[in-house]
């Protein structure tokens, strides 16, 4: 008979294959392409408001549109792996978005980028989740805090580089080459990945539950849009309001009813049934609404308010990314040995007192030290959350969990920030025309290239429209401690936790069995969901 490993010790070790850390490099460059994508079109969305003409409530959607189909294509990103392989669909996805990303930059109006955004956001719905499920599949419980971290490189890098680079290029190239810059990005990744990478196996027959995605995907884009509509017309009982959102909490709830019914769910809703899941990934969607909504009013407030230059606005919004990406290295890997349980209440309200400082100096005239100040408690705070929060909901699930787990934390991760950012850009439209005249007559683009003394004279009053914004971001924020408070607290690798499985801690024989596979041209590891027929057959045998 195999002896089964104990739990502790099987933790540090590896699966067969790839070393882990190999892969984690390859998917934060990856991840890079996406995040400093984000990042640029944020410091751009004043430019475009006068590029292309449009208000604010329409050019939101440059960055709504992206976000809302990245919540659409997510759902099935767990079939997909299944269904197709994850190395498969992570090549495809690299390359849709490096294809859209060209588009994006050829876009002739308003209405074709917001188009090409989509298709950008297609693929990168897919690249996060699947790159996540074969991360999680790669790592061993007690590496996960320090391979999290390592993946959360982007989240440094992206923020850190994005608005500089973005700002230099709309200042002194063009807007495009915010979007051309990623082909080159992209091809490095399709290169490396296509070595790096092991072979997909066999797909899983699993059939697509077509009738919860179009519950699903439709149902988040009605409510988004319902929000969005509502605050910008200043009126939710409207019908044109009311209806998309009555209609799609409906479908969203409909999806729910049927994920707990079916036998094939698009998205399987077991993994909330785990405490450290549900509490994690309940935190999670609050943090996420305040926060990541609120990426959004940094750059617009440095150059509408203050007159800086899209250059200057991401220079200035170095400290908040650099705390952020610096923190999250830290976090990740002492998430590996202190409960996120212990450390995310406290990191939470870290953040919250950083946007609340930040908030309380908004004027006209803040000082730069100060509101640099705030926005490294900001900064940390953000960095101190996310990467335990998703350390803490995906670290106890196994093999076959592995795609609905990172399938649910990026959904909810996307879909709330989309949430988030239509909501913010309502209440700062409505904030500016409640106080500034020509923000009411001309919106966002009638604020841009004011003169020196037309600028100081409406200064004041915009400042105060994005503080009371940014009141509503604090308040989420907060909101996120409640279900925070409920995460486990002994919950870390080697306490308070069940044996892992098979897949988390290989036996001899199926060590053996995927150190073959992995060496053979045209195999790879078993798809999403579905059993591993070479490996428990050889562990069978072993036994």
């Amino acid at each position: 008979m195999t002896k089964v490993t104990p739990s502790g010790s099987a933790e540090e070790q590896s699966p067969p294959g790839r070393n882990p850390m190999t892969i984690a490099l390859v998917l934060v460059l990856g991840s890079i392409m996406a995040t400093l994508d984000m990042t640029v079109v944020n410091v751009a969305i004043a430019r475009l408001s006068r590029d292309f003409d449009a208000p604010l409530a329409t050019i939101q959607w440059v960055a709504t549109g992206y976000s809302l189909a990245l919540g659409t294509v997510v759902p099935i990103s767990a079939w997909a792996i299944g269904r197709f392989g994850a190395r498969r669909l992570y090549l495809a996805a690299i390359a849709l978005f490096a294809a859209g990303s060209v588009l994006a930059g050829l876009a002739w109006n308003i209405e074709s980028l917001i188009a090409f955004r989509v298709v950008q956001g297609l693929a990168g719905g897919l690249i996060m989740p699947v790159g996540m499920t074969i991360l999680i599949r790669a790592a061993p419980p007690g590496q996960m805090g320090r391979l999290m971290s390592t993946l959360g490189l982007a989240v440094l890098v992206g923020p850190l580089v994005g608005p500089v680079l973005g700002g230099w290029l709309i200042d002194e190239v063009s807007w495009r080459w915010m979007f051309y810059i990623n082909l080159p990005i992209g091809a490095v990744v399709l290169a490396l990945a296509s070595r790096i990478f092991p072979r997909d196996g066999a797909g899983d027959p699993r059939p697509l539950d077509v009738p919860g995605l179009l519950m699903l995907s439709p149902g988040l884009a009605a409510v988004i849009y319902g929000v969005t509509s509502g605050g910008d017309r200043g009126d939710f009982g409207a019908p044109g309001v009311l209806l998309p959102l009555l209609a799609g909490v409906a479908l969203v709830a409909a999806f729910v009813v049927r994920a707990l019914t079916a036998r094939h769910p698009l998205l399987d809703l077991r993994p909330f049934r785990d405490r450290a899941f549900a509490t994690a990934t309940g935190t999670m969607t609050l943090f996420v609404l305040g926060y990541f909504g609120a990426m959004l009013l940094l750059p617009l407030y440095y150059q509408v308010v203050r007159g800086e230059s899209a250059t200057a606005a991401g220079l200035l919004s170095i400290p908040m990314a650099l705390a952020s990406g610096t923190v999250m290295q830290l976090a990740g890997r002492m998430a590996d040995k202190v409960s996120p349980g212990r450390t995310v209440p406290v990191s939470i309200a870290v953040a919250a007192t950083g946007f609340a400082l930040f908030a309380h100096q908004l004027s006209a005239d803040a000082s730069y030290w100060g509101l640099g100040g705030a926005m490294l408690l900001m900064g940390a705070g953000g960095g101190a959350t996310m990467m335990p929060l998703m350390t803490a909901a995906t670290r106890r699930m196994g093999h076959d969990q592995a795609p609905a787990a990172s399938t649910a934390v990026n959904l909810l991760n996307t879909s709330m920030a989309a949430v988030g950012t239509a909501v913010v850009s309502v209440l700062l439209s409505n904030a500016m025309a409640a106080r500034v005249a020509l923000a009411a007559e001309h919106g966002l683009q009638g604020l841009q290239g004011l003169a020196p003394d037309a600028r100081a004279a409406v200064a004041p009053g915009l400042a105060e429209a994005f503080q009371q914004t940014y009141v509503w971001s604090v308040a989420l924020i907060a909101l996120a401690l409640v279900p925070a408070l409920f995460m486990p607290r002994g919950d870390r690798p080697g306490r308070d936790q069940p044996a892992e499985p098979a897949e988390r801690a290989p036996e001899p024989a199926e060590r053996a069995a995927a150190a073959v596979t992995a060496a053979s041209p045209g195999a790879g590891p078993v798809p999403a969901e579905g059993p591993a027929p070479t490996s428990d057959s050889a562990a069978t045998r072993a036994s």
